[in-house]
C-alpha cells in the first residue's frame, strides 16, 4: 500500500480537507514531528489516548485567548461568546453519533464519569437484590468496577458474559443470562486489550426484547467505528475527547431523552438548578441537570474541532486505513518465533496486543521507547482480561490514521531487536 502520497478520502463537504495526503495530514500533529533518543517518534499507544492536531490546539487556544468567560445566564459579550461556542460544540457531538437532540447529549470528564452517572442516577434507584447488571468479560475497569460499586449497593447480582479463546462476546451464555430481573446491560464496542469488536447490534435487539436497556462504552469505537446511535438503537452512549484527538478531561454521555428525563442528577451545585430555597430545589431541564458546576469549557470548544476534523476526513476511510495497518503488522509480528497475539477476533480493529515468549512487556516496551517507538505495556486496566488469557499483561500497539506502514516496519525492527537481546 502506498503510505506518504496516498489520497485517504473521497470528497466531502469539506474537499480541500478531504483531499490531502497522509504525510500533510501528519503535519497537523505537531508532536508527531519529535524526536525520542535522536530517533523519529512512532506513536503507537493511540489507545491510551490520541495525538492532537493544530486545529485542536488552536480551538483552545482562541477560547483563551479571546472568549474567556463563563457560560450561561452571563449577560456581557464574552459570556455570550464562550455559551454559543460551548453549546456549538454539543451540537457536534449530537451530528457525530446521530443523536435526535442535543438535549441527549451530557458532558462529562469522559467515558468513566459518564458510566459512573448512568450506574449512580439510572441503575442505583431501580435495583433490588433480585435484579441484575450484565456485562461481558473483556470490560475496561471503567465499566466493572461502577457496577460493582452499584450492586454492593442495591444487593443486585453482576453477570459476566465470557469470551472466547480468541477473545469473541460469547452471546449464546449472553442469551441464556439474561432474564427477568436483568435491568441493564452495559458492554464494550470495542475492546481495548484486545481490539475485539462487541456484537453490539444483536446484543441491543435482544436486550430489548426482554424490556432491557443497553449501554455502550464506546471509549476506543469512536474513533475507529461509525457510530450510530439511532440505527443502533442503545440506550446510553458514552465516550472520550482524548480517544478521538480532542482533550483531556471532556467526554459525552448520550442517553435517550425520556431515560435521562426520569433520571435524578447524581451531583448538585451550580449550573444545574432552576432555582434554589433551604426548603427545596428545583433541577434545570436537559442536559444541564446533569452538568453541576463549571464545565470544561475550552475542552468542550476543542472536542468539538476535533469532532471536525475527523468527520472532514470520514471515519469510513480511517477505518480502512487502519484496517489495512493492522492486516500488515499482524501478518508480519506473526512471524516473529515466539510472539503470541492475544485477541484474533474476526471483528477486529486498531490494536494489537501480544506476548513475547520468556520476556516481561515492560522490557519490551521499554526497548522500543529507546528505538523511539510508543506502545503500551502492562494490564491496560482490563485485569478480568488478562486473568482469562493467563496473562499478567500483554505489550499493546494501536494504530490511528496517522501511523505508516513504515511506522509499522520500525515496530517490528525493534521487536527484532528485543528478541535478539534476550536470546540466551
Amino acid at each position: 500500500m502506498k503510505m506518504d502520497t496516498e489520497v485517504l478520502s473521497q470528497p466531502t463537504s469539506h474537499p480541500a480537507i478531504a483531499q490531502r495526503s497522509l504525510a500533510d495530514r501528519r503535519k497537523d500533529f505537531p508532536i508527531l514531528q519529535s524526536t525520542i533518543a535522536g530517533k523519529p517518534l512512532v506513536y503507537l499507544d493511540n489507545a491510551a489516548t490520541t495525538q492532537k492536531p493544530q486545529s485542536v490546539i488552536d480551538a483552545e487556544v482562541a477560547f483563551y485567548s479571546r472568549s474567556n468567560a463563563n457560560v450561561h445566564r452571563g449577560v456581557h459579550t464574552l459570556s455570550q461568546r464562550a455559551t454559543d461556542d460551548y453549546e456549538a460544540a454539543r451540537d457536534k457531538v449530537r451530528r457525530f453519533i446521530n443523536a435526535a437532540s442535543s438535549k441527549e447529549i451530557v458532558y462529562v470528564r469522559g467515558t468513566t464519569e459518564a458510566i459512573n452517572l448512568v450506574a449512580q442516577s439510572y441503575a442505583r434507584p431501580l435495583l433490588t437484590k433480585d435484579d441484575n447488571i450484565i456485562i461481558s468479560a473483556m470490560e475496561h475497569h471503567s465499566n466493572i468496577v461502577p457496577w460493582q460499586m452499584v450492586c454492593a449497593q442495591t444487593g443486585a447480582e453482576l453477570r459476566v458474559v465470557p469470551v472466547n479463546d480468541a477473545g469473541e462476546f460469547e452471546f449464546d451464555v449472553f442469551a441464556k443470562l439474561i432474564g427477568p430481573g436483568t435491568k441493564l446491560v452495559a458492554v464494550t464496542h470495542l475492546s481495548n486489550a484486545l481490539g475485539s469488536i462487541s456484537p453490539v447490534k444483536r446484543i441491543i435487539d435482544l436486550a430489548h426484547s426482554h424490556g432491557v436497556p443497553v449501554l455502550l462504552d464506546g471509549a476506543q469505537a469512536v474513533s475507529h467505528i461509525e457510530v450510530d446511535v439511532a440505527a443502533l438503537g442503545c440506550d446510553f452512549y458514552a465516550f472520550s475527547g482524548h480517544k478521538i484527538f480532542g482533550p483531556t478531561g471532556i467526554g459525552a454521555l448520550y442517553g435517550k431523552e425520556a431515560l435521562l428525563e426520569a433520571m435524578p442528577p447524581y451531583q448538585g451545585g451550580g449550573d444545574m438548578i432552576r432555582s434554589v430555597t433551604f426548603g427545596k430545589t428545583e433541577y434545570n431541564d436537559l442536559p444541564y441537570k446533569f452538568e453541576a458546576g463549571t464545565p470544561n469549557i475550552a475542552g468542550a470548544i476543542g472536542l468539538g474541532a476535533a469532532l471536525d476534523y475527523v468527520s472532514a476526513i470520514g471515519i469510513d476511510v480511517i477505518a480502512q486505513h487502519e484496517d489495512d495497518l493492522l492486516e500488515y503488522a499482524t501478518g508480519l509480528v506473526s512471524k516473529i518465533p515466539g510472539l503470541r497475539i492475544i485477541g484474533t477476533a474476526q471483528q477486529k480493529a486498531s490494536i494489537l496486543s501480544f506476548t513475547m515468549e520468556g520476556i516481561h512487556p515492560h522490557d519490551i516496551g521499554t526497548i522500543l521507547d529507546h528505538d523511539g517507538v510508543a506502545i503500551r505495556a502492562g494490564h491496560h486496566c482490563a485485569m478480568p482480561v488478562m486473568q482469562r488469557f493467563g496473562l499478567a499483561g500483554t505489550a499493546r500497539a494501536s494504530f490511528a490514521f496517522y501511523n505508516t506502514r513504515q511506522e509499522v516496519d520500525a515496530l517490528v525492527a525493534s521487536l527484532h531487536k528485543v528478541q535478539e537481546m534476550f536470546q540466551p
